[in-house]
């Protein structure tokens, strides 16, 4: 039986409507089944798959919301049944494979989380995509090891600045791409060895220069593709993320052979719930700690009303931020 504090059966929430503006609109407040937690949101981060939502590019999984938002913050408001891990009230984050633009989201109770200390429950809503993409292919795919050399395109994005603390935190080399001289500084002074401006120097070159790297995490793809080979070092390995330069590369067989490379890629969204809990585990048992010390926090690029969502969206697309766009209720 579903326990809950929630009164109406009703809520507000964001809408792609015809044309794809966003519209704050009025829906039916989501009920938690088996194995679920309903939360009542406190805030929500806004990522690039919501953007390629927004435009029909990515949909939500069979059987969730049309909803947006991937990550959310807030109070269990309710919980179905065979939920016996999280009590009412709680304050808590989620992975969510759609529904975060709400005042209300559903998430599988494998996948919530509790806040970590060291942030406040808004900035929490920041966490859950960030910290578990890393993990899954830095970590768990690429095994980053202490002592070695982890690049990453894109240092000065919400998956980049985590990249970086987190490498940093387990004893790694960080080098980094970012597409101004700001956003190289701040890359360096969230602890990263070295970052390039890819609009100003040739990454390659400058990669090669400093011993090349061992792993590679990847969201641009197409023509970056045999830069990577050629940067990286023997038994290296190269994860793409996303393909934001194209869907297609060159790759020199012979290259990745004699090197012994390792090329592959992943999403999050669409792993199954035993994946999610495993990376949600790893996430509390080893990045948590981290948090709490003060080495991984979320950099929090600008903050809008849940209704301004648009505007949060033109800031993402503008490439101007730095770090993570949050929304709040």
């Amino acid at each position: 039986m579903t326990q809950s504090h929630v009164q109406s059966d009703q809520m507000k929430t964001i809408k792609v409507v015809e044309g794809g503006a966003l519209e704050w609109q009025t829906v039916s407040r989501p009920i938690p089944s088996i194995d679920q937690v309903c939360i009542r949101v406190v805030a929500a981060g806004v990522n690039r798959a919501d953007i390629l939502q927004r435009k029909g590019m990515y949909p939500p999984p069979k059987g969730c919301p049309d909803i947006m938002g991937l990550e959310v913050s807030g109070y269990v408001e309710a919980v179905g049944e065979g939920v016996d891990d999280w009590q009412l009230g709680q304050e808590v984050c989620a992975l969510l494979p759609a529904g975060g633009y709400a005042e209300y989201a559903i998430a599988h109770h494998r996948s919530v989380m509790p806040v970590p200390e060291g942030v406040s429950l808004q900035e929490a809503a920041l966490l859950p995509e960030a910290v578990l993409t890393v993990w899954a292919n830095v970590f768990d795919i690429a095994v980053l090891h202490p002592g070695e050399t982890l690049f990453v395109q894109g240092g000065a994005s919400g998956i980049g600045t985590t990249a970086i603390q987190m490498a940093k935190a387990m004893g790694a080399n960080v080098y980094v791409t970012a597409g101004s001289d700001e956003k190289c500084k701040a890359c360096i002074e969230l602890g990263a060895d070295g970052a390039f401006n890819y609009k100003t120097s040739d990454f390659e070159e400058e990669l090669k220069a400093v011993g090349g790297a061992d792993v590679i995490l990847d969201m641009v793809g197409g023509d970056y593709l045999p830069k990577h080979i050629n940067a990286l070092n023997f038994g290296g390995r190269l994860v793409h993320i996303a393909a934001q330069g194209g869907l297609k590369g060159e790759v020199n067989i012979l290259k990745v052979m004699m090197k012994q490379l390792s090329i592959t890629g992943s999403t999050l969204r669409g792993r199954n719930d035993i994946a999610k809990m495993h990376l949600a585990n790893m996430a509390v048992e080893i990045v948590w700690p981290w948090v709490a010390s003060g080495q991984v926090r979320p950099v929090v690029d600008s903050r809008f009303a849940m209704q301004e969502a648009e505007k949060a969206h033109d800031r993402m697309t503008s490439g101007e931020h730095i770090g993570k766009i949050m929304l709040t209720l």
